[in-house]
């Protein structure tokens, strides 16, 4: 039970978890310092074990066990999906368990994780809780989390064959699956592995300007609308590009007329651009009228791209892909399986419709992807990403796509949706809040306390705003907050519930609600007997 008294949503166990570890031989007598009574105990094997072969396989057995215990511990003690008390209370709780962060002397491998894991899940945002629901922030499965250790222990490194052999290769099968899966018309796309939306948008924005420096011209010139992640901006900033042509999306989404208009004011001859439409808004999980944005680009000559960060993932589901229609006439698709496909931080995908628009990515360096080695056979890794270093996420993302298939990760993005609509109908039938007018997002709902429709416009937003912050403090729950306009066409702030949980249901989500609508009508009473009390009388 939580410590608002609902049920958890049940796991499964976690089996083995009690497995003997094998005996492994004592580590060498140490130098005479070793032995003295006044001298610090020497790291253990335990705390030296490097991870990878056989025996750091038992070695990362016995601390995983460790972690597991403590995230637990730290879960339960938490009873929540955020700890209670606000940013000082939290920070003074994890300082206090973790001080010193550097010590003279180290605690030993068991104390130490043991002590910060469990401060850290203490203090953390589970959105493993259904009321922890503010961002596209999606709680991972539990398949893909283990992949993830496993690619921690091998640590490849994916900018050279010879640090990651094969999974090199698992990330040229994951990527062209992918890349098919988004482009299933074309003959050769292609699609890399990025740490998120923001890395994908400023890669294809790069892309771009790269094609158009080829076609001889100065830059892109880049039109998206109001409601484009401001990554597009920042990548346009730090590309150096042209501020980008901002277009308003009434209702929120982008208008193909506007877009019209906007692409016939660059003039007669305004060289390449790059329209960027966006497949699920983050404040309300909007998809743009794709195919009518292909046909205007089209007829202007600039080229689509699509920041589905959010709604690529839709076309796992046969019955959700066709809101996704006129996807594949983008020249490049931003993709994230962080989000609605439940990876850890981070797992993020850019695909391309053509593998020859990532050869701007070519870069040699001699000691990783020298002339002659390539001339051997050795794969060319380096332009597979903007980033030299990099680990190798593709893991996880291959194992959950093998675990479930298509068709399984279909399923729960169809369940994500199917909560929303069952969530938006309670709020409907609630007495105390409304929802946004008008076309419920993805899996987003926006909603708001009928008491902040009963004071002026702006004490409204800030009831709003204050309801999010109690619920925050008293760490009951997570929601989020979006500015949208309302019927009358006016913008007002909303409460955001974003629904990424793969198991939860509208009965899970209900409480969320009474719980929102009773802290509003707390505040609305305080602010009104405050506003009511007296003033008092100053002293003569």
């Amino acid at each position: 039970m939580s410590r608002d008294g609902r049920p958890r949503i049940p796991g499964p166990g976690i089996p083995g978890r009690d497995r003997a570890v094998p005996d492994r031989a004592p580590g060498p007598v140490l130098p005479d310092r070793a032995h003295r009574a006044d001298a610090p105990a020497p790291p253990g094997e335990a705390d030296t074990a490097v991870a990878g072969d056989t025996h750091g396989a038992y070695a990362l057995g016995k601390l995983t066990s460790v972690v597991l215990d403590a995230l637990a511990e730290g879960a339960t003690v938490r009873g929540g999906p955020l700890p209670g008390g606000g940013p000082g209370a939290v920070a003074d709780r994890l300082r206090a368990a973790c001080a010193p962060v550097l010590p003279e002397h180290g605690t030993g491998a068991e104390e130490a994780l043991r002590t910060v894991v469990r401060a850290v899940a203490e203090g953390a945002a589970d959105p493993a809780d259904p009321w922890c629901a503010a961002h596209l922030h999606c709680p991972p499965l539990a398949v893909a989390a283990a992949a993830d250790l496993a690619a921690a222990a091998l640590n490849p490194s994916m900018d050279s064959w010879d640090q990651a052999p094969a999974a090199a290769v698992l990330e040229q099968e994951v990527t062209a699956a992918l890349a098919a899966l988004v482009h299933p018309r074309e003959a050769a796309p292609d699609a890399l592995i990025t740490s998120g939306g923001t890395e994908s948008n400023l890669v294809a924005l790069l892309l771009a300007r790269e094609r158009a420096r080829a076609a001889g011209a100065p830059a892109v010139r880049v039109v998206c609308g109001a409601n484009a992640h401001h990554s597009v901006r920042r990548a346009a900033w730090l590309l150096d590009l042209p501020d980008p042509v901002t277009v308003d999306c009434p209702g929120g989404r982008l208008d193909p007329a506007a877009v019209d208009r906007a692409l016939a004011g660059l003039g007669p001859h305004p060289g390449p651009v790059l329209v960027v439409a966006t497949a699920g808004t983050t404040d309300e999980g909007l998809v743009d009228p794709l195919p009518a944005l292909a046909r205007v680009a089209a007829a202007h000559g600039a080229e689509l791209h699509v920041d589905a960060a959010y709604g690529g993932p839709l076309l796992f589901s046969d019955r959700l892909a066709p809101l996704l229609d006129g996807l594949d006439a983008a020249v490049s698709v931003t993709f994230d399986l962080h989000k609605l496909g439940w990876q850890p931080v981070a797992a993020g995908v850019l695909t391309v419709r053509d593998a020859a628009l990532l050869a701007p990515l070519a870069l040699r360096a001699d000691y990783l992807n020298a002339d002659d080695d390539g001339e051997a056979g050795l794969p060319d890794l380096l332009g597979r990403s903007i980033r030299t270093t990099r680990r190798p996420d593709v893991l996880k993302i291959a194992a959950t796509l093998r675990a479930l298939g298509r068709r399984g990760i279909g399923a729960l993005v169809e369940h994500c949706v199917a909560t929303a609509r069952e969530f938006a109908a309670l709020v409907d039938a609630h007495p105390a809040l409304r929802r946004r007018p008008g076309d419920i997002g993805i899996s987003t709902v926006l909603f708001r306390p009928a008491a902040a429709d009963a004071v002026p416009p702006g004490e409204g937003d800030a009831l709003v705003a204050e309801v999010r912050r109690r619920l925050l403090a008293e760490g009951r729950a997570v929601v989020g907050r979006a500015v949208a306009e309302d019927a009358d066409g006016t913008r007002r702030l909303w409460l955001k519930a974003t629904l990424l949980h793969p198991r939860a249901t509208g009965e899970d989500l209900a409480g969320l609600l009474d719980l929102a609508a009773a802290a509003a009508t707390a505040l609305a009473g305080a602010a009104t007997a405050e506003a009511a009390a007296p003033t008092p009388t100053a002293r003569t």
